[in-house]
């Protein structure tokens, strides 16, 4: 029986999507993060499930300690998702400077996650939320931002912090 089945179980991975079987699925090999501000997507069904999802998007890169502002678009085997608050998902370059892989998390599954592919365009400024409303700045002041607020998402410093007034003027 183990005989007859190798030769189907061969056919099956052939035709499986590349993407299905060369993306790792574990955070540690995703060495950056993304925070995803905004997407427009279409999703396909097949048979009341999710087949496909396409769209585009704006985003901010962490990459080195530096922010990068990012446009993209995607096409997945699953709904993409905007980030909450300062949250940010993993991410690896397929191709540097112009696609990325991420990863997001599976619902209901923890532990489990699902990758997705950007094709990215890299912005000279970053995006933030200001009063409810996507704006830009220069990196350079986000990055300030960031040191003084001690966030740095690429090392697990996922909330940004107000740092305290130290006493006696010191």
């Amino acid at each position: 029986m183990l005989r007859r089945s190798l030769p189907l179980l061969a056919a099956l991975l052939a035709t499986a999507p590349a993407t299905l079987l060369a993306d790792s699925h574990n955070p540690s090999d995703y060495p950056l993060r993304i925070h995803i501000f905004t997407r427009n997507e279409t999703t396909f069904y097949h048979m009341r499930s999710t087949d496909e999802a396409k769209g585009e998007g704006r985003a901010d890169l962490f990459e080195n300690g530096q922010p990068k502002g990012l446009d993209f678009q995607f096409d997945c085997t699953y709904r993409l998702m905007n980030s909450s608050g300062y949250e940010t998902f993993p991410a690896k370059w397929k191709k540097p400077g112009d696609e990325l892989i991420i990863l997001q998390p599976v619902f209901g599954k923890p532990g489990n996650y699902n990758s997705c592919h950007l094709k990215v365009m890299i912005k000279d400024f970053v995006y933030v939320k200001h009063n409810g409303s996507l704006v830009t700045e220069p990196a350079t002041k986000f990055k300030e931002w960031m040191t003084k607020h001690d966030y740095d998402p690429e090392h697990g410093k996922d909330l940004p912090s107000v740092p305290e007034a130290k006493e006696d003027g010191q």
